[in-house]
């Protein structure tokens, strides 16, 4: 997994509320389980029409928005069914971060095990962010993990909150993988006193 330090990105505005993991990737599209070649099809029925030409007036699709790396949302993000596959979809794309007033809980958690930072913030200040990310590719989002702050491209700073062990899982790239891997050495060790201690098993 990546680190997720520091990173200034463009900011995708979506406010429509209750975006779910069928809107984020349908279910067409689950039949895989590799994480990546999924980018292409993220929103794919708002971002296609029925012959899979791009749908022009939506925002990932307007030239200002094509390299997003952070979304703007609406209430609710991630509702809906429990699929890993949505966080797979943001981040091939090149998704890092999203930002909204409230989250599914399972999207909320698989989007920290991939490498996705999804911060909550009050309506007022998500209504600060939308208007900025508005302003298209010239106007980039700074997303500070260490020191827990998102600020605008003009310069306003908002405080956020992140759980400690999620903050430092995604500040040195830890997926429950890595984290395993962390304690290798411990592993090893016991798997040498059991193989001296009990060595038919």
């Amino acid at each position: 997994m990546d680190k997720f330090t520091t990173m200034t990105g463009i900011a995708a505005p979506m406010p429509l509320v209750n975006i779910d993991t069928d809107m984020i990737i349908p279910k067409q599209f689950l039949k895989t389980i590799h994480r990546s070649g999924l980018g292409k099809n993220l929103f794919d029925e708002m971002r296609y029409d029925a012959e899979g030409n791009e749908l022009p007036d939506f925002i990932l699709n307007q030239p200002a928005y094509r390299e997003s790396q952070i979304i703007v949302a609406g209430d609710n993000f991630g509702c809906g069914s429990s699929r890993e596959h949505a966080p797979w979809a943001l981040l091939d794309f090149g998704i890092r971060a999203v930002i909204s007033t409230s989250f599914a809980d399972i999207f909320f958690n698989n989007c920290f095990k991939n490498g996705i930072l999804p911060i909550v913030m009050p309506q007022e200040v998500v209504d600060v962010l939308m208007e900025d990310a508005r302003k298209g590719a010239n106007a980039r989002i700074t997303i500070d993990l260490e020191n827990q702050q998102v600020t605008t491209s003009d310069g306003q700073s908002f405080p956020f909150e992140v759980d400690a062990f999620r903050k430092h899982c995604m500040i040195n790239g830890l997926d429950d993988i890595g984290l395993t891997l962390e304690k290798s050495s411990k592993i090893d060790s016991y798997e040498d006193k059991m193989a001296q201690s009990r060595p038919w098993v």
